[in-house]
């Protein structure tokens, strides 16, 4: 048996109708939390994957691997960036790369005994058969790749270490190239990326 009063059932149902929210305030409440939602996805919600490729080395045959990698990354929406050190600034700068050479001593893939490579003059022709090659197959040139992955948002960086270690003018490097890039700003990336490679 209740023992509440008619008068404080009353009271009861007025502070309960009080504080229960109008289907108009619940609409705006809903509409404001979806816009904070939009907010945040937005904040957070950027998708793209990272790639971040080290480039050691300035032949002409290894020229190749990292430009081929961060074109095709970011054709396929990768954010690329490739830190250039030591022999692997020569790709980047503009004069230099024109002249990568192609080497045959220790390397066992070339049909060309070690002995042999090494005599004077090996060099020049082993680079310009490689050359010949690439021309005769219609591949891209390192400054084709180099321009192509620029207007594609790949970022090049130089190291700043090896620019002064080895006295390169930063003027010389193509434009668009990112200079005076340190090692923890290479390891920063590096660590924020989702795929990581050293070539």
């Amino acid at each position: 048996m209740s023992t509440d009063t008619p008068d404080a059932s009353a009271e009861d149902d007025s502070v309960a109708a009080e504080e229960a929210p109008t289907r108009a305030e619940l609409a705006a409440r809903v509409d404001e939390l979806e816009e904070q939602l939009a907010e945040a996805t937005a904040d957070s919600g950027d998708d793209q994957r990272k790639m971040s490729i080290i480039a050691t080395k300035g032949t002409l045959d290894m020229a190749y691997p990292p430009l081929i990698l961060a074109s095709t990354a970011a054709a396929f929406g990768y954010e690329v960036t490739v830190f250039h050190t030591f022999w692997g600034l020569d790709i980047l700068h503009e004069e230099r790369s024109k002249d990568l050479k192609l080497s045959s001593v220790g390397n066992p893939n070339m049909p060309v005994p070690n002995v042999v490579g090494a005599l004077p003059g090996m060099d020049r022709m082993t680079t310009k058969m490689m050359e010949k090659k690439i021309e005769d197959n219609e591949t891209a040139s390192i400054e084709e790749l180099i321009e192509t992955s620029l207007d594609m948002g790949v970022e090049f960086q130089a190291c700043q270490m090896t620019i002064e270690l080895m006295d390169y003018d930063e003027d010389d490097f193509y434009d668009g190239v990112t200079t005076g890039v340190g090692a923890a700003t290479a390891i920063q990336d590096m660590a924020e990326a989702d795929i990581q490679l050293l070539v």
